[in-house]
C-alpha cells in the first residue's frame, strides 16, 4: 500500500480508513513455520493470535484483511499446526501470525507438545512481537485452559490482549456481560492489556477497531 498513515492519535474515521485499506489491499499469506529457525528476520513488528482450537481465529484474520480464503477455516478443531505468517503492506508494515488452537487440538499427544514447544519459543524468543491477541468464544468466556496460557503469557511477559469472538451469537447484553468479565479477570495480571475487544467476524462487526488496535500496538 502507498502512502503515508495519517498523523494524530489513530482513531477517527481518517484513521481508520487508513487501516482498512492497508488490510484489505495489502494482507498476504507468506509461509508457515514450524521451527523457529524458519522465521523470517526481525524486520516487522508482529501481532500474534491465540485462543482455544475452533475459536475462530482463521475467521477472524479473513475478515481483518477482507479477504475469505486468506486463512483456511475449518470445524475440525486444531488444524493450524503451525505459526502462520501474514505479511500486511507492501513493503511489509507488520506481519500477523496465526497461532496453533489449544485445548482440544484432535491430534497425537506427541503432535500437540510438539504445537506447544513451537508456540512457547516462539512467544519467548521473538524480539519483535509486539502483541498476542488472545481470542475468547463469547459463548464460553475464559476457561481454565485460558487462564493457563495468561499464567505464561504473564510469565514471559509477553503483552496480551483479550478480544471475544463470535459476538453475532448472543445478545449485546450478553457480550457486555462477558466483556465486563474479563476486564475483571485481567486487571491484576501484569502483561495483560486493560482493554476487551469484541467482535463479530461474521457480521463484521467490531473489525474497525480491532484493525486500529493492531496498528497501535505494531507502532508501540
Amino acid at each position: 500500500m502507498n502512502g503515508a498513515a495519517p498523523s494524530g492519535s489513530g482513531t477517527g474515521a481518517g484513521a481508520e480508513r487508513y487501516a482498512r485499506d492497508l488490510f484489505k489491499s495489502g494482507a498476504a499469506f507468506a509461509k508457515s513455520v514450524s521451527a523457529l529457525d524458519q522465521l523470517p528476520a526481525d524486520d516487522v513488528p508482529e501481532i500474534a493470535f491465540a485462543g482455544r482450537s475452533n475459536v475462530g481465529k482463521s475467521s477472524l484474520l479473513n475478515a481483518l484483511c477482507g479477504q475469505h480464503g486468506l486463512a483456511r477455516t475449518s470445524n475440525t478443531p486444531g488444524r493450524t499446526q503451525l505459526l502462520n505468517l501474514f505479511p500486511i503492506g507492501e513493503p511489509p508494515e507488520l506481519r500477523l501470525v496465526d497461532m496453533p488452537g489449544y485445548g482440544f487440538a484432535k491430534a497425537p499427544k506427541q503432535v500437540v507438545e510438539g504445537w506447544k514447544r513451537l508456540v512457547f519459543d516462539y512467544l519467548r524468543g521473538r524480539a519483535t512481537l509486539r502483541r498476542v491477541m488472545l481470542l475468547i468464544d463469547v459463548r464460553r468466556g475464559i476457561k481454565d485452559v485460558d487462564l493457563e496460557v495468561m499464567e505464561l503469557l504473564d510469565e514471559a511477559a509477553v503483552t496480551y490482549q483479550v478480544a471475544l469472538t463470535k459476538a453475532d451469537k448472543v445478545k449485546p447484553t450478553g457480550a457486555a456481560f462477558v466483556q465486563k468479565e474479563a476486564l475483571a479477570a485481567l486487571s491484576k495480571r501484569p502483561a495483560a492489556f486493560p482493554e476487551v475487544l469484541v467482535s463479530s467476524a461474521e457480521k463484521n462487526e467490531g473489525i474497525d477497531q480491532m484493525r486500529l488496535t493492531i496498528l497501535d500496538a505494531a507502532r508501540s
